[in-house]
């Protein structure tokens, strides 16, 4: 599987100015990132670049044990409070 703004799977842009496809192929390039950039009057795509500048963050899972302190804050003990959930 290819990584999203490399040359086998480049951003795919639109935007609606040829000013704002010159700042974001300036982005780009700044970044190394490879990107296709169309200008379309009805609307701007930059969904893929949002992408590259703002990773989803991986999903940290964290063991609460039954008698420690509920994470929720609420000072309870987990096992009455969201444990049983």
């Amino acid at each position: 599987m290819s990584k999203l703004g490399s040359k086998e799977k480049p951003a795919i842009v639109k935007v609606r100015t040829e000013e704002r496809a010159k700042e974001i192929l300036a982005l780009c390039n700044s970044r190394g990132w490879q990107v296709i950039i169309g200008i379309e009057a009805e609307r701007e795509d930059i969904s893929d670049v949002e992408k590259l500048l703002n990773p989803p963050k991986p999903i940290v899972s964290t063991k609460v044990d039954r008698n420690a302190p509920c994470p929720c804050g609420s000072g309870m003990k987990a096992k009455k409070c969201c444990y049983r959930n």
